[in-house]
């Protein structure tokens, strides 16, 4: 098979939906839709470089698509990422090869002098990474819920004292304190690769404007007033919902707002149509992992960080 790499055409419409499909067909845990694939590439911050990329066959039909960009975040300079899609019914043909060759030479000539992928845990996608000079490290779990059929656990008869649930949705005029809360639940999750939190701006952008957030099904839960935990909620817009980040902050962990953050956005979720739930967290995320246990979810794919190192432009 024969196949060109070019750029994603983000204004059109018929370009972005094809990625869609990739990406759905390649990882099925995931949300994805057009106009979050749009707005990604569209919303990136200028020093993220980001990238999308789309392999074409000759008659074309968009069978794979890569994005990459510089972990500008990072308090370690160099660092960068590059994830591949492949439709399962065209792999094999050069595709990812071809992709990847192309994201490498552009994160080097862009300055990374390190790269990293997140690769499905089977033994074709190892054998792809390892072969390519990628080294494993970290894994993480996709976990999902039949939403339509789980027993979800019931409200509690009575919330606790000075402990109130609010959607997303009433942040709208000012969600500065779920930026602060998203910072500092973000800064404890484990990982390879660490990141300072994204300024204010930023998070606007990247997070809250992103439309593939579904602010009414986010749930938020106030102690006395303050943001103490939530369950960001992301949606396709029809029948999947994904938790993009459930978190408490460290002042109020240990009594539960976490499991009721996510309770209440499950049941108003299921309330909303949705049928499937999905998640994800990293292998050594084990609070999260017994609290998602706990409602149900089951493990359904498992992703390894892959890393390697990249030759400069001038050493290419």
């Amino acid at each position: 098979m024969t196949v060109s790499i070019r750029d994603l055409r983000p204004g059109d419409p018929s370009d972005t939906e094809s990625v869609v499909q990739v990406r759905r067909a390649a990882l099925p845990f995931l949300i994805a839709t057009a106009d979050g694939v749009a707005f990604e590439l569209s919303s990136a911050a200028p020093a993220k470089r980001h990238r999308l990329l789309v392999a074409e066959t000759a008659d074309g039909l968009v069978v794979g698509t890569a994005e990459a960009g510089l972990a500008y975040d990072s308090p370690e300079p160099g660092r960068s990422f590059v994830n591949v899609y492949v439709d399962p019914a065209h792999r094999g043909g050069g595709a990812g090869t071809a992709l990847l060759r192309t994201a490498e030479e552009y994160l080097a000539a862009e300055g990374a002098a390190s790269t990293y992928s997140w690769v499905l845990d089977e033994p074709a996608h190892r054998a792809f990474a390892e072969r390519r000079g990628y080294r494993p490290s970290r894994s993480a779990h996709f976990q999902r819920l039949d939403l339509a059929s789980a027993a979800l656990p019931p409200y509690p008869d009575a919330l606790p004292a000075g402990v109130e649930l609010r959607p997303g949705s009433a942040f709208a005029a000012d969600p500065r304190p779920l930026y602060e809360a998203d910072a500092e639940a973000s800064g404890d999750e484990p990982g390879d690769v660490p990141a300072e939190p994204a300024d204010y701006e930023d998070w606007l952008a990247a997070i809250w404007h992103h439309p593939d957030l579904d602010k009414e099904l986010t749930t938020v839960v106030l102690v006395d007033g303050v943001v103490a935990a939530f369950c960001a909620a992301r949606t396709d817009g029809a029948t999947r919902y994904g938790s993009a980040m459930t978190g408490t902050l460290r002042a109020f962990r240990g009594r539960g707002l976490a499991k009721l953050a996510k309770t209440d956005s499950l049941h108003r979720a299921r309330a909303a149509g949705c049928t499937e739930a999905f998640t994800g967290n990293d292998t050594g995320n084990e609070p999260m992992l017994a609290i998602n246990k706990w409602f149900g979810y089951e493990i359904c794919a498992t992703e390894t960080r892959y890393a390697k190192q990249l030759k400069g432009p001038q050493q290419s």
